[in-house]
């Protein structure tokens, strides 16, 4: 008799992150002035996504 081999682990897709949509990345409105008197700008910058920290799915 041959031995059988183990099965193979089925691997769960990985949800994405609600924040980014699965992209790790995600914008922010540039804000300029002090600390009291800021205010935003209508020009927008890419930024990591905090949620997942970039990797672009949901954390667990």
């Amino acid at each position: 008799m041959t031995a059988r081999k183990p099965a193979a682990a089925r691997k769960r897709p990985a949800k994405k992150c609600p924040d980014c949509k699965g992209t790790g990345e995600i914008t922010e409105t540039v804000r300029v002035g002090s600390a009291r008197k800021h205010r935003d700008t209508e020009d927008r910058q890419s930024a990591l996504c905090l949620a997942c920290f970039g990797t672009g799915h949901a954390p667990n």
